[in-house]
């Protein structure tokens, strides 16, 4: 089994990426705050990871040539829920799904009032699969100050309307991890997470002719497919849009650094080797990404593809530059992000690498 392991850095000069609405109790009604962790040493600014992951999957369906976005179907005001097909649908494999089938008193009922459905793929039993990639929440790297603006709708003569909101200048960081060998391999075990094909999606499978693992209980894409799907993934990390109150804080969610490799097992190998200096500013602490290529070595499988965007953070370019021409092994490659990306997404397929996806 492999894993993509990976670190974002997202740069918020003035910014509003993630809010929780009205603030309960604020002296004006119209307040709108961000949402923050609040510790005794301030408050971090953060960005939840359905947020984030919400970003990716309409990036990946609106930028991403060839993406297939699974359609959204509803039942009554409160449940709705993917096609949760993920031999068809690109983010139900990668991003996992939920799904119970309707009564079967009501589902004639349902399908006649909503022609949503109409088109679904039919559940006969609970199917659930755990998200391959999985994300934390992106957080400030530094206790951030969080300012006030207040505005005024005023084009109207009379009874101008005061409003208020939150945001705030920082550095978000996250880290992310993608299992291979799960992407485009559908479980049948009988167990929550797992049972992520009924006897529907295994009649499509067999249809499809998907190759079928019996020892795993599982049906699997043929390579070629598995690894489209994730270099779509990576694509659309590549070309990153989203956020809130983009109107009036416009930022660039797509990363200003990043690091990632392929490693043998899903612990994270990168989640400490950026944090704040004496300044409370970003900066890759060399001596913890040493010990942790060194220590892991025999588990790092790829190079390190490193993402930095020229202008951001260029002293500390200027350091890790000098550290990668005196590191060896692993190789460290160093490009603009979308170039790591595509640097990355380029040897996915190649046939030697193809272990990665085993």
């Amino acid at each position: 089994m492999a894993f993509v392991t990976g670190l974002t850095l997202i740069d918020a000069p003035a910014s509003a990426l993630n809010n929780l609405g009205n603030i309960v109790g604020e002296r004006d009604e119209n307040t709108v705050g961000v949402k923050m962790i609040k510790t005794r040493e301030g408050y971090y600014p953060y960005v939840s990871a359905q947020a984030f992951r919400y970003w990716l999957r309409t990036t990946a369906q609106a930028r991403v040539e060839g993406w297939r976005a699974a359609p959204i179907h509803y039942k009554g005001n409160n449940v709705a829920y993917t096609d949760s097909n993920p031999i068809e649908w690109w983010d139900d494999d990668l991003f996992g799904y939920m799904r119970a089938p309707a009564k079967k008193q009501a589902v004639k009922e349902e399908r006649s009032a909503n022609a949503s459905q109409l088109n679904e793929t039919e559940t006969l039993e609970p199917i659930t699969r755990i998200s391959p990639f999985r994300v934390s929440t992106l957080v400030s790297i530094a206790p951030a100050f969080i300012t006030d603006d207040f505005g005024v709708m005023a084009r109207q003569e009379e009874y101008p309307v005061l409003h208020r909101h939150q945001f705030y200048r920082t550095t978000l960081r996250g880290i992310y991890s993608l299992d291979l060998h799960a992407c485009g391999t559908f479980s049948y075990r009988n167990k929550a997470g797992y049972r992520n094909l009924d006897g529907v999606r295994i009649d499509i499978a067999k249809k499809e002719r998907l190759e079928h693992l019996e020892d795993e209980k599982a049906y699997r894409l043929p390579l070629n497919e598995r690894v489209r799907r994730v270099q779509g993934l990576f694509d659309g990390l590549a070309l990153l849009e989203g956020g809130a109150k983009q109107t009036i804080h416009y930022t660039d969610v797509s990363p200003a650094l990043s690091i990632l490799a392929i490693t043998r097992d899903g612990n994270h190998i990168f989640g400490h080797v950026v944090g704040p200096n004496t300044k409370e500013l970003p900066e890759i602490k060399l001596q913890a990404l040493r010990e942790a290529l060194t220590t892991m070595s025999n588990d790092i499988l790829s190079p390190v593809y490193v993402g930095w965007v020229r202008g951001y953070l260029d002293e500390e370019r200027k350091k890790f530059e000098a550290f990668i021409a005196d590191f060896s092994t692993p190789s460290i490659l160093i490009h603009h992000p979308r170039d790591a990306y595509r640097q990355f997404v380029a040897d996915l397929a190649l046939p030697e690498n193809a272990n990665w996806l085993a």
